[in-house]
């Protein structure tokens, strides 16, 4: 199991797909592992050096015995792409693995050759809503939100077509550290990037999905606006929408990262 630390904090990674192409880098959303990603990774190992790993406090990775911030989030990527030997890469991130993407292309944009922000914003939900998710983890752990987020996560008619599935996620959120959970709850809590959304330069692709009650198509729309290069697509999804509408989600980025190696010849 490749690990790597960051400021202390002990990352589970792994790196597949093309050796010899380009880095994709992929972000997890709050209380999902890597294993989110896995419906996209035949299309994105096919073309792609593929980078993905476990938040801190999520997965295998360890939960830090400090609060962070988005700052630090964004600094794992960078430690994990440096062990990748990664100067530069495209990053794709989902819900709050989105907000960590967008903060690297204000803050590192050096380091980020190409953007997919999906079901995501500048600014997550409000200070109460995070508060009220940290009280429900303090007092109750996890199983109240293994029971919800699928709920949140993916459309009826998904759900109903897809119970192994859904089984698969109440599990894999049930598996999270309640800790680790409460502290990127946090994160989000305390995170507004709406000021200097508006600098971010790296050509950017806006994800989101018609009926995601977390990251409403609204919110997909303002960062599209915000950022000058971008581009949006709207899926027939929920909140995950790499996961219920893998080919298309797959399919956008594919087409938005082709579009950036014809730009670089």
């Amino acid at each position: 199991m490749p690990t790597v630390e960051s400021d202390g904090v002990r990352l589970h990674y792994e790196v597949s797909g093309d050796p010899e192409k380009a880095v994709l880098v992929l972000v997890n959303s709050l209380g999902s592992t890597l294993n989110m990603w896995d419906k996209v990774m035949p299309a994105f190992e096919n073309q792609y050096r593929v980078l993905r790993f476990d938040m801190r406090g999520h997965g295998q990775s360890d939960v830090a015995t400090k609060p962070f911030t988005i700052e630090q989030l964004g600094r794992d990527v960078l430690r994990l792409m440096d062990e990748a030997g990664s100067d530069r890469a495209s990053v794709c991130g989902l819900s709050l693995g989105g907000v960590v993407a967008l903060w690297l292309g204000i803050h590192t944009p050096k380091r980020v050759r190409r953007l997919i922000l999906a079901n995501t914003a500048a600014r997550i939900g409000c200070h109460e809503i995070w508060e009220q998710r940290i009280a429900t983890v303090r007092d109750s752990g996890m199983p109240p939100l293994a029971e919800l987020m699928p709920q949140r996560w993916f459309t009826p008619a998904y759900r109903a077509h897809h119970p192994d599935e859904m089984e698969r996620v109440r599990e894999m959120v049930l598996a999270a550290n309640p800790g680790g959970y409460a502290a990127c709850c946090a994160v989000l809590r305390d995170t507004d990037l709406r000021d200097e959304v508006g600098s971010v330069n790296t050509p950017s692709l806006v994800i989101t999905g018609t009926h995601d009650p977390a990251t409403p198509p609204g919110d997909g729309r303002a960062l599209h606006a915000a950022i000058p290069n971008s581009s949006y697509v709207e899926l027939d999804a929920s909140h995950l929408s790499a996961w219920e509408r893998a080919n298309e989600f797959a399919e956008a980025v594919m087409k938005h990262l082709s579009a950036g190696e014809d730009e670089d010849g």
